[in-house]
């Protein structure tokens, strides 16, 4: 991709080569990001609204083209550009062809740091709950197989050597 067309190009003369492409394409990994940045943009759109820093209108339109986006995303109509670098490229690519320029409204008043950073914590506090979950019927399990075999006796062990007899329970 030509370095006119990214964010960051304007600062290069030379297109970057293909290599440095590949190496640091994120939109693989990002992917996973895509429902929480659409969220993100939602509530920033609709503080940039409410707040009045950009017309209730564009607010309105921006949410609405969002919320279409992650309607598609969800039903597995969206596949994302790996020359648009991330997922946050290609959601603003994305919102722009639905909505037009008002999309570009979307980045008032918030940093693309502000925005990893905020995609990351909503991905991670989903991931977090998961994981909880998992933990738990883990558990579960573990109490279930210790109370089904309370007089199941199995050898001990202790550095890789065996030890005295242990009950599984």
């Amino acid at each position: 991709m030509s370095n006119d067309k990214k964010l960051w190009g304007g600062r290069f003369s030379k297109n970057t080569d293909d290599a440095v492409e590949k190496f640091t394409a994120s939109v693989h990994f990002d992917a996973r990001l895509f429902e929480y940045d659409v969220r993100g943009s939602i509530a920033h759109s609709r503080m940039l609204g409410r707040q009045g820093i950009i017309p209730a209108d564009d607010a309105e339109k921006i949410v609405k083209g969002l919320e279409s986006l992650l309607a598609d995303w969800q039903s597995g109509a969206v596949e994302l550009d790996p020359a648009a670098e991330d997922v946050h490229m290609n959601v603003e690519r994305l919102l722009a062809a639905r909505i037009g320029e008002v999309a570009g409204r979307l980045h008032t008043a918030r940093s693309r740091n502000d925005q990893v950073a905020t995609d990351i914590r909503l991905w991670l506090k989903d991931e977090i709950n998961s994981i909880i979950d998992r933990i738990l019927r883990l558990q579960n399990v573990l109490v279930n197989t210790a109370e089904n075999h309370l007089d199941v006796i199995l050898p001990g062990c202790t550095h890789l050597q065996h030890a005295q007899p242990i009950l599984l329970a």
